[in-house]
C-alpha cells in the first residue's frame, strides 16, 4: 500500500526522505551482509535488504518521486539507490543525472538494478551505451552493457541493425579482465544473439572473432555466449 504520508503535497523532500529512510533502515539485515558479499552485494553503508523487500518498499514510497529518486541516490546506500531506480521517472532523467548515478555504483547489483528500472525507459539511454563502454570505472562500463543487454531483451522497436553496430563496442571491451564488466559484456553479447535469428548469426560471428584473441577474458566470453547461442540453431 502506498505511504500517503510521502505524497502529499505539504509534505517536504526532506520529511519524505528521511520517512524512506526509515523505512528501509526497519528493515535492515546486517545478519545477511557477509553473505550478501560472497556474491559481490557489497558496500560500506548497505542495509542488507532484500530486492523484494526494496520493491516492495518502492510501491509503498510511490513510483515516479523523481525528486526523491535523487535524494536516495545521494544517499550512497546501495539499497537505497536500488530504491531510487524504482521511484525515478525515466523521462525526466538528465544525462547529467545518469552520469552521476554510474560514478555512484559500488556493486554489480546496483548497477544492474539502475539499468534495467530506470535507464532503460529513458531515451537517452542509447545513446549513453558508446560513451559508458568506452570509461574506465568498473562499474560505468559495466553499465554500458548491462543496458545494452537489457534493451535487447526489452526494446521490441529498435531495429536489429542497431544492435549489429555495437557488436564492436564488444569485440573492444573484450579484453576487460575485471569481472563485473566481462560478464556484463558476455551478458550484452547473449541477448543480442537472442533477440532474432539474424542477430544470433552476427552473435555469433562475434564469438567466434573473441575465441581466436589471446586474451583470457575474450576466450572465456566467446566459450559461454556459443553454448548457449549454438542450443538455438
Amino acid at each position: 500500500m502506498q505511504d500517503l504520508t510521502l505524497v502529499t503535497p505539504s509534505v517536504t523532500l526532506e520529511q519524505r526522505l528521511e520517512r524512506a529512510l526509515q523505512l528501509l533502515r526497519a528493515q535492515a539485515r546486517p545478519e545477511q551482509l557477509e553473505a550478501l558479499a560472497r556474491f559481490g552485494i557489497t558496500g560500506a553503508t548497505r542495509l542488507g535488504l532484500s530486492v523484494p523487500q526494496m520493491r516492495a518498499l518502492g510501491k509503498q514510497l510511490g513510483r515516479k518521486d523523481h525528486e526523491l529518486a535523487l535524494a536516495l541516490w545521494d544517499t550512497g546506500i546501495p539499497d537505497a539507490q536500488i530504491v531510487a531506480a524504482l521511484l525515478a521517472d525515466p523521462a525526466a532523467l538528465t544525462v547529467a543525472q545518469m552520469n552521476h548515478w554510474t560514478r555512484g555504483m559500488q556493486a554489480w547489483d546496483v548497477c544492474d538494478q539502475a539499468c534495467g528500472n530506470a535507464f532503460a525507459r529513458s531515451p537517452l539511454a542509447w545513446a549513453r551505451i558508446p560513451v559508458w563502454a568506452g570509461a574506465g570505472e568498473e562499474f560505468v562500463r559495466r553499465a554500458a552493457f548491462a543496458l545494452l543487454a537489457t534493451l535487447a531483451v526489452h526494446d521490441k522497436r529498435r531495429p536489429d541493425a542497431d544492435f549489429a553496430a555495437l557488436l564492436p563496442l564488444i569485440e573492444a571491451a573484450a579484453d576487460d579482465e575485471r569481472n563485473f564488466v566481462k560478464k556484463a559484456v558476455n551478458w550484452a553479447l547473449r541477448q543480442i544473439g537472442k533477440r532474432s535469428a539474424g542477430l544470433r548469426l552476427e552473435a555469433i560471428a562475434c564469438a567466434e572473432r573473441l575465441r581466436q584473441r589471446p586474451e583470457k577474458s575474450a576466450r572465456w566470453i566467446a566459450a559461454d555466449a556459443l553454448r548457449e547461442l549454438k542450443k538455438y540453431q
